[in-house]
């Protein structure tokens, strides 16, 4: 579609952006409509023909942007900001040098990029914003020890630290050239899997435990928190998918699973006849081992360890029946990648690239890099992810796709590591065995279902487009699900129901000016981050 044809759409889809602006509506067709029968597929409402998200891992806004336009050149990659860049809320001096907890901010170096892993999980979180006072990261999420990984770098007060421009090189200097958030939210407390749950559904709860080996249903205080009496409960941990036969080592182990109930924005897609797929380095089997898949890729980070590529209880879709590709079957042929076949919109990174070259990118795309790239401490690094983040949108950024593309770059959690920012909590829960008193104290849980408690902390969100706003800073809320509300109203799907956090996720038009493209491309250098020359 032409930016034509989209303006003689742009009336009538103004009148409907706006009704799914407004909490709790949606576009026509209504909110948590079943649509099952075949239809064409619905075009855009706006310019916007095309979304990938790239969604990292494990990375706390001030942790990446913290002194976001100003470097230190000491190190790494030099930065120097273009005149004019605005500034974020980010590491005042008085920060850096007077911080409420017990160890001040510090500069990671370009050579420190391989880091310990932080406590992540939904409790420790809570206790480490502490009502608010963020003054107890360093007793609650920090991890400055690397038992038995001696490569990495740990240190007291590590859970503080932040990089700057001339270690997260890209990053920045998509920020210098495109738009980005400083105030976009972890939907709730807690790990990746939640992370993951709430940009595919805004919801964490609905889930259940089965048994790895016969499905069955069974009792799991890990896998489920705060369950029914039929077992229904909440997300809040990194239980592995049940329909995925590389979960549980290759079910090998006895690990309980998780099972999703309710929808996503795959089923919403696909009722709406747009093409999509969620793509994950690894996914493709590396062969078969008593009747299962085996995901057995793997790669060496920056530091040589080897890290095996694909993490099932990263790949969202595979806790739903209706998404899974329990098997990892390929898609049938190139022509079908984004459409329904045995591969069910479950890809292996490779896919996209064979769809992006054939000129038939799908309508929403959803990329995982491979673990050792993905940014998560401990097995990656911001070198690592960077080749991965400038790769992909290189490739992007050279195709006639781009064009009509946003490229949204965007994590799953904070991992611990500290920011500054204290959130307002918008849902309430008052689960003894892991809600702290902000949480019992905030609105009522939606829906009635605890352990949702959120938002949590600020994370980083980019958006790389052609009609991405140049340079510029967006202040106001955003969150994880407001990536999923956006592709949601871009394509008319209405909302996912049942309490999700889609309802009231605040949208991304903040980092776009839809009349016209005012971006241009930016080719860099995947090693460095910096303008490829």
């Amino acid at each position: 579609m032409g930016p034509g044809t989209w303006r003689r759409r742009a009336a009538g889809a103004a009148a409907a952006l706006a009704l799914a602006a407004v909490p709790g509506c949606a576009p026509p067709g209504g909110q948590g409509t079943a649509r099952t029968a075949a239809r064409a597929p619905r075009g855009p409402r706006t310019p916007i023909e095309h979304v990938v998200v790239i969604f990292g891992e494990n990375i706390s806004f001030d942790h990446y942007f913290g002194t976001y336009p100003k470097a230190a050149n000491t190190d790494g990659t030099r930065f120097a900001p273009a005149r004019h860049t605005p500034r974020v809320d980010g590491l005042t001096r008085r920060l850096r040098e007077h911080n409420p907890n017990r160890y001040d901010p510090r500069r990671l170096t370009h050579e420190q990029a391989l880091t310990c892993d932080q406590d992540h999980s939904y409790a420790n979180e809570q206790k480490a914003v502490n009502g608010g006072r963020m003054d107890r990261f360093v007793e609650f999420t920090e991890h400055d020890k690397c038992t038995g990984q001696p490569i990495l770098y740990g240190a007291p007060g590590l859970v503080m630290d932040y990089y700057d421009g001339n270690t997260v090189t890209a990053m920045w200097n998509y920020a210098q050239h495109y738009a980005m958030s400083d105030a976009s939210w972890d939907t709730v407390f807690g790990p990746s899997t939640p992370g993951a749950l709430d940009l595919v559904s805004g919801q964490t709860h609905g889930a259940h435990a089965v048994d790895p080996y016969t499905h069955e249903r069974v009792t799991d205080a890990t896998v489920v928190q705060s369950p029914d009496g039929n077992g229904v409960g909440t997300v809040i941990n990194d239980p592995q998918p049940a329909f995925d036969d590389c979960s549980a080592k290759n079910h090998t182990a006895h690990n309980n699973l998780a099972v999703m109930t309710g929808r996503n924005v795959g089923d919403l897609l696909n009722a709406q006849g747009v093409t999509w797929g969620w793509f994950q380095g690894g996914f493709r089997p590396t062969g078969k081992a008593n009747g299962y898949a085996v995901c057995g890729a793997a790669h060496e980070n920056i530091g040589g360890n080897p890290v095996v590529d694909y993490v099932p209880h990263h790949e969202p879709f595979q806790y739903y029946a209706s998404t899974a590709n329990e098997k990892h079957l390929p898609p049938s042929s190139p022509a079908a990648i984004g459409r329904t076949d045995q591969a069910n919109h479950q890809y292996d990174l490779a896919d996209f690239d064979t769809a992006l070259g054939a000129g038939h990118m799908p309508a929403v795309s959803f990329l995982k890099a491979p673990a050792y790239q993905d940014g998560h401490a401990a097995y990656s690094d911001p070198l690592d992810e960077q080749r991965f983040v400038v790769t992909a949108v290189n490739r992007i950024q050279r195709s006639p796709e781009w064009r009509s593309t946003a490229i949204v770059l965007a994590y799953d959690d904070s991992d611990g590591w500290y920011d500054h920012r204290a959130p307002v909590i918008l849902n309430g829960s008052a689960d003894a065995a892991a809600d702290s008193p902000q949480c019992a104290a905030g609105p009522p849980p939606a829906g009635g279902y605890q352990d949702r408690c959120g938002p949590s902390q600020r994370l980083p969100l980019l958006v790389v487009s052609p009609y991405a706003r140049v340079n510029h800073v967006d202040h106001r809320f955003t969150e994880q699900t407001s990536v999923l509300r956006f592709i949601e109203d871009n394509w008319g799907l209405g909302r996912v129901g049942d309490a999700s956090f889609d309802a009231r996720a605040g949208t991304l038009d903040g980092l776009f000016d839809l009349r016209r493209p005012r971006a241009g491309r930016l080719v860099l250098d995947p090693r460095t981050g910096a303008p490829a020359r």
